[in-house]
């Protein structure tokens, strides 16, 4: 089969990376609310992945284009100052170890100043793969992984069809510290509905707690089209929280985290506020931000509907 170039889906802090596809997809395509929901996964041949990092070796060696290569390759390319890779896609550390080991060895011999190479990860992946095979990657520039805890309430997981429970999420987070790669978690406000929203962000804090990323971002749910969350939410089976819901669940989680030392923020374009800062150094200035707004409840002060995005 022909492996399909999957959409730039990357974290926010990847901005200045080059984004190398290695799978189109993700492993667990149950996830209700995502839009990789029956996606099926492709794994692209390391030969192929091998061919485009040749041709952006070369562009940036010689400025010389080759002609069959995606436009893409290039639009990236031209403005990359090679020092940090993101894999695609959805979780590219279900790619193979021993294939996975061989494009990192390749683009470090190709890019002698790459300092940085970044995956998402979902906890299936992370479990399955050992700690001494994550600490050859990290010599390998394997630098950050990103998962998605979603939330820390079992029911909740269960409902989304995460395909983990929250001890599983926590387990995952922790391997990929104890590897010595930093650890970036994500969890979605709203994701328990009206009905199941101050459980979910209470049990939400207590999973990062127990996890201690480095970094955590809150992002906010929306509903996306073609998904069966948003079919349940057009049913009336699933209640949205609303704007200010969604910054007392933030709220919530800022309080009753404990951390080693994390970066927490959100910024997210799907957010309605965004927060940032050092946990638990800055928590005290943090919380007053969130109380200021939800003293004052000036819609004015939110992001608008149409500055929300995925």
């Amino acid at each position: 089969m022909l492996f399909k170039r999957p959409e730039i889906l990357r974290p926010p802090s990847e901005w200045r990376s080059y984004y190398l596809p290695v799978t189109f997809g993700c492993s667990n395509n149950t996830c209700t609310f995502c839009n990789f929901h029956g996606v099926k996964l492709q794994m692209r041949e390391v030969a192929e992945v091998k061919r485009e990092i040749d041709a952006v070796a070369l562009y940036h060696q010689s400025g010389i284009q080759i002609p069959d290569m995606p436009y893409v390759v290039y639009a990236i390319a031209q403005h990359w100052d090679g020092k940090k890779v993101f894999l695609q896609d959805g979780d590219a550390l279900v790619y193979p170890f021993p294939e996975l080991k061989e494009v990192l060895e390749y683009l470090n011999q190709k890019f002698p100043r790459l300092e940085r190479v970044g995956v998402y990860a979902t906890p299936g992946d992370m479990l399955r793969i050992g700690v001494d095979e994550l600490r050859t990657l990290r010599e390998l520039k394997l630098g950050i992984i990103y998962m998605g805890m979603e939330s820390g309430d079992d029911e909740v997981l269960r409902k989304v069809q995460k395909g983990a429970k929250s001890q599983q999420i926590v387990e995952a987070g922790r391997k990929i510290k104890e590897a010595g790669i930093l650890s970036s978690i994500t969890v979605i406000l709203g994701l328990g509905g009206v009905e199941g929203s101050e459980k979910h962000a209470l049990a939400t804090s207590e999973g990062l707690s127990e996890a201690d990323p480095d970094y955590a971002g809150a992002l906010t749910l929306t509903v996306v089209p073609g998904t069966p969350l948003y079919q349940e939410w057009q049913d009336g089976r699933f209640h949205l929280i609303s704007p200010f819901r969604s910054l007392e669940e933030l709220k919530i989680m800022v309080e009753n985290s404990s951390f080693s030392k994390c970066f927490f923020s959100s910024m997210h374009a799907s957010n309605y506020f965004s927060i940032r800062g050092t946990l638990p150094r800055d928590k005290g200035g943090m919380l007053r931000q969130l109380e200021s707004m939800l003293a004052k409840r000036d819609p004015r002060m939110l992001r608008p509907e149409f500055l929300r995005g995925l």
